[in-house]
């Protein structure tokens, strides 16, 4: 089994920054691209930012300049790092990651529980 661990969701003032993680764990063979999406109740579900295999990382226009993606790879570990905060980048901040579990698996996509950004003063 995959689990992918959010964490770093907070309530913040707007302007402030933010660092949200994320832990993949379990029978992984492979990882080929992790990233970040958000959504707000009643609203599409929205991607954020993604690091992928080859270290290339790119992120919204929305968050562009102010967010940023990173990943350690010795840990399976996702960062976002969030400046510049906005209320309207309130939402529930979900990890997700392509992977396989084997060398002849499939790539599948795995999501996270999602951790809870809140920017309101």
């Amino acid at each position: 089994q995959v689990q992918l661990v959010e964490s770093g969701g907070d309530l913040v003032q707007p302007g402030g920054s933010l660092r949200l993680s994320c832990t993949a764990s379990g029978n992984i063979f492979s990882i080929y691209l992790m990233g970040w999406h958000r959504q707000v109740p009643g609203k599409q579900r929205e991607w954020v930012a993604s690091w992928t295999r080859d270290g290339s990382t790119t992120c919204a226009d929305s968050v562009k300049g102010r967010f940023t993606i990173s990943r350690d790879n010795a840990k399976n570990t996702v960062y976002l790092q969030m400046n510049t905060l906005k209320p309207e980048d309130t939402a529930l901040y979900y990890c997700t990651a392509v992977l396989q579990t084997s060398s002849l698996g499939d790539k599948n996509v795995y999501w996270g529980q999602g951790t809870q950004v809140t920017v309101s003063s």
